[in-house]
């Protein structure tokens, strides 16, 4: 699977999503300079959403409405805070060619059937399906028909909403499916990351998986990338004190350059499977035991215990001969310190 140019498969190398979220302060300045810090900071993409309070919900001022579950944004009514932290349609176009003049990916999660033809227009190489989003069928049966890659959060999904989300990208002939694990606090405390799930979601359902991450620093991600994701997305901010709804779990360009790093080296820690040594690891088996003489031995006299031993350095017969070689016969004199070899032996 591709997007753009990007290869998204097992052994290639993570894919990381700086997600730009609500974090622009209604200035598409500072959103255009985000885009040009998450690509100094090392991202491969840069993801927006697109939406508009309508889209999303009522204005309705009842207690249905109001945020009371000890998020960061408890005391909000979902109309008002959908209202000041949408990113306007009409910046779109200008924050995609942005992306692209500085060598970025950019694609969005669309909340309605308006946002899709929006980025279509656009020409989105992917799609995002948010964790909320995934029990919305017909949003991601409309999403999957048009042959990009799904990107799906399960934050609140259980295994029946993972399955039917998967089951209605399938009936749109649409197979280029990634699960990323998400746990939907914001932020979210460590020890609810659950990190084992990267790899049984691509595991159970046969897709590739990755995080959508709202904990604090390093930890997820780099976790992460040692069971396999292939997609890591992280939200990102220019300056905290630009504020906003998503500030407090987001990371500035220090933050997030010093994530991309970790990620990187985890990838080389990785490595690949080979039993093969290097030319380090060869150099190396000098450092490792062999046999050598100990005291020193007389043309015909017998290898006992009292003149041979396995010792550092390695450049001496291979210790698994040791006990073959005992009582028999060398055929010169053999001096203490001499590296055995089989040439020596009767």
């Amino acid at each position: 699977m591709k997007i753009a140019e990007f290869e998204i498969e097992k052994g290639s190398s993570v894919f990381i999503v700086a997600e730009l979220s609500a974090n622009h302060g209604g200035d598409i300045e500072i959103a255009k300079a985000s885009i040009r810090a998450a690509k100094r900071a090392g991202a491969d993409a840069v993801k927006l959403q697109t939406y508009t309070a309508d889209s999303m919900t009522l204005d309705v001022k009842t207690d249905d409405f109001k945020l009371k579950h000890g998020t960061s944004w408890d005391g909000y009514y979902l109309y008002d805070l959908y209202k000041a932290a949408f990113t306007p349609w009409s910046w779109h176009k200008e924050l995609f060619d942005t992306a692209r003049e500085v060598g970025l990916i950019c694609f969005s999660s669309p909340f309605d059937k308006e946002a899709v033809e929006l980025l279509e227009e656009l020409n989105t190489p992917a799609y995002k399906i948010a964790s909320f989003e995934i029990t919305d069928i017909p949003l991601i049966e409309l999403v999957a028909s048009k042959g990009k890659p799904v990107i799906i959060s399960t934050g609140i999904a259980d295994l029946e909403d993972i399955q039917l989300a998967l089951d209605a990208c399938h009936r749109m002939g649409n197979k280029d499916i990634v699960l990323l694990k998400c746990t939907s606090q914001y932020p979210a405390p460590i020890e609810d990351a659950n990190m084992v799930m990267v790899n049984d979601l691509s595991d159970r359902f046969e897709v590739a998986s990755g995080l959508s991450d709202h904990t604090i620093g390093n930890t997820a991600p780099i976790a992460a990338t040692c069971l396999g994701a292939q997609i890591i997305e992280k939200h990102f901010i220019l300056d905290k004190s630009v504020g906003g709804p998503d500030a407090s779990f987001s990371m500035d360009e220090n933050e997030f350059s010093a994530m991309v790093k970790a990620v990187r080296e985890a990838e080389k820690v990785l490595g690949s499977i080979n039993y093969e040594l290097s030319e380090n690891q060869k150099i190396a088996r000098s450092f490792s035991r062999s046999i050598y003489v100990t005291n020193d031995i007389k043309r015909g006299e017998k290898i006992t215990t009292d003149n041979i031993r396995a010792i550092r350095p390695g450049y001496g017969l291979h210790p698994k001969y040791f006990k073959d070689i005992q009582g028999k016969s060398v055929k010169k004199d053999l001096l203490k310190g001499t590296a055995l070899s089989l040439d020596h032996i009767e």
